[in-house]
């Protein structure tokens, strides 16, 4: 009998991903997700341990290779929307994105920003990007959204003179910021390494 529960993280992936191992934890393993929906089935508690990837800088093509690389290494993997769009035909612009996966529709990479990844847990922590220059690339991949939002509201508060703008462009700065600290951390230890 499966278990289903609706939820809705958003850009939030850690809180996303600690949810995800709780869940596995008690006794439940991902089989089936959906715009809110994540189904389980039981297992053994601690069995299986998840991981959650943003990949909606890629092309269609990177993400399924990629997908498909995971799959080949073992894992399961799941597709993930980051955005709740429930209207069909949409096409997203993501500047940030390469440049096969600048324009997002229904048939490329739209609602699927995110890839839930799950391993069987050998108590070893999860982790799929291992040395320091991928990590880096990584947080840059996860900074670049939220630094062309927060460019465009702050853009569009001063032309219109938007107190409420501005504001929202400063809360977009706090993620734009956690990530470039992260990034400078690990360039910091990627040198460091080096030596």
């Amino acid at each position: 009998m499966s278990k289903k529960c609706y939820r809705f993280f958003g850009g939030l992936l850690t809180v996303q991903k600690n949810w995800l191992n709780k869940m596995a934890e008690k006794g439940y393993r991902l089989i089936r997700t959906g715009k809110l929906l994540y189904e389980f089935e039981k297992c053994k508690p601690g069995q299986v341990q998840y991981c959650v990837e943003f990949i909606g800088q890629k092309s269609k093509a990177n993400a399924e290779a990629y997908h498909d690389f995971l799959e080949e290494m073992g894992y399961s993997v799941f597709y993930k929307n980051i955005n709740l769009n429930y209207s069909v035909g949409k096409v997203r612009w993501r500047p940030w994105a390469e440049i096969g996966g600048r324009i997002a529709t229904n048939t490329t990479t739209f609602n699927r920003e995110l890839l839930i990844v799950e391993k069987e847990n050998d108590g070893k922590p999860f982790e799929l990007h291992t040395s320091y220059e991928d990590r880096a690339n990584y947080y840059s991949n996860l900074r670049n959204p939220w630094l062309l939002l927060m460019l465009m509201l702050a853009a569009f508060a001063t032309v219109n003179r938007s107190v409420i703008l501005g504001i929202i462009a400063v809360i977009f700065l706090i993620p734009v910021i956690i990530y470039q600290l992260q990034i400078m951390k690990n360039r910091h230890k990627a040198k460091m390494k080096e030596w």
